[in-house]
């Protein structure tokens, strides 16, 4: 793979004619190994969130062991990749001949469920099998997060002390998890989702074995600056040790966006202005669906070897399709004399940006070149981190 430095020496080397991705290894090994050992527990990587095998063995190299899996084809692209990583399906509701192939034929003994239906699945397919660590799934509050992960799983509130029991006499190990949604901006979240995971456990007077804490860990965009990422571990940590569990119970996360958002970028070119509007190369049907379906700010920066010294300016793009869907509405804050033939910088796309590119209307060819320079912002950098620390405190 081609190397650069910077996303402005590439940009003014290679003056690319198609979107270029940008990818930073070593700021997901960085993320990867805070992770490792700052959170107070085993942390699993959310393969959805940026399925790239090279991104996958980087964690692997990095210290991430586990994988939460949310499909076979998951499955398999992970155990093919690495025959000695643990596979953790966390997917709800899954096809009982994926639960199948997942146990007898790759070794995955973690599933979660949230509901009897989904528990008499996974007897059937692994053979009544008495080697699984269940994890019954709880339905939390989205309230603090920017994404909400409320409506589709989570067992309902009068159905969780059925299954937990139900599930604790099939399991060897029964865990409790939860997803307080995507982008959480505060650790209350999670405390709050704690207080439902101590009211589950009295209630239904089991021995839980895991907590899982899920997703939901938040990286920085425009408008979304969150506290340090180890204010959210100590309430984490504080929550699950006042838990009614025992002293060998283990904690577990399941971060995606947080091990990966800073991993890539995008270099897009302006092929066209009309007024605040500027045309891009890449939109809603490439690395931009976030921005264009549920309003999501990037980060982005003009990419010019004589920087301007014009005031910032509000702008909409428009991606390169003939559809008026693709439209990303901002504002991206750039300065206001960009005009075409101008590179644009477009960061923290290594989560879920990547990962949901399509070949729509003849679009989506992407060359990607590794960068050694930082992120454009980071959770990781001291500098970054401080301004955060700042924010808190105020």
């Amino acid at each position: 793979m081609v190397k650069h430095h910077s996303a402005l020496g590439l940009a003014s080397a290679l003056k690319p004619v198609q979107p270029v991705t940008l990818i930073r290894p070593h700021a997901a090994q960085r993320a990867a190994r805070f992770f490792v050992e700052k959170f107070p527990g085993r942390s699993i990587y959310a393969v959805k969130a940026n399925p790239s095998p090279d991104l996958i063995s980087l964690l692997w190299e990095s210290g991430i062991t586990h994988y939460d899996v949310a499909s076979i084809a998951e499955v398999r692209l992970v155990a093919g990749l690495l025959p000695d990583a643990t596979l953790c399906f966390m997917h709800p509701v899954k096809a009982e001949e994926a639960i199948r192939e997942a146990y007898h034929m790759h070794g995955v003994r973690t599933f979660s469920l949230d509901t009897l239906e989904e528990l008499e699945k996974i007897e059937r397919a692994t053979g009544n099998a008495t080697d699984l660590t269940l994890c019954v799934r709880l339905r939390v509050s989205s309230e603090h997060s920017k994404l909400s992960l409320a409506s589709k799983f989570g067992a309902d509130p009068s159905e969780v002390k059925e299954l937990l029991i139900a599930a604790r006499q099939t399991a060897d190990a029964l865990g409790i998890c939860f997803h307080v949604g995507s982008q959480a901006m505060t650790p209350a979240a999670y405390s709050e989702a704690m207080e439902r995971v101590r009211a589950a456990i009295v209630a239904a007077g089991v021995t839980v074995d895991v907590v899982d804490v899920g997703g939901g860990f938040p990286s920085s965009y425009p408008g979304m600056e969150p506290p340090p990422l180890e204010v959210f571990f100590d309430v984490i940590h504080r929550a699950f040790e006042s838990l009614p569990v025992s002293y060998s119970s283990e904690l577990w996360c399941e971060p995606g966006r947080a091990l990966c958002a800073e991993y890539s970028s995008l270099i897009v070119r302006v092929e066209k202005r009309r007024g605040d509007e500027l045309y891009i190369n890449d939109g809603a049907y490439g690395a931009l669906f976030d921005a264009a379906h549920i309003g999501w700010r990037f980060p982005v920066e003009l990419l010019r070897e004589d920087p301007s010294h014009t005031r910032d300016h509000g702008f909409s793009f428009y991606g390169p399709t003939c559809d008026d869907l693709d439209h990303m509405a901002g504002p991206f804050m750039l300065p206001a004399d960009v005009e075409a033939g101008d590179y644009i910088e477009i960061g923290m796309l290594g989560a879920y940006g990547c990962a949901m590119r399509t070949g729509f209307n003849g679009f989506g060819s992407v060359e990607t070149i590794e960068v050694t320079d930082e992120p454009m912002v980071s959770l990781y950098v001291e500098d970054d981190r401080q301004v955060a620390s700042n924010v808190v405190k105020l």
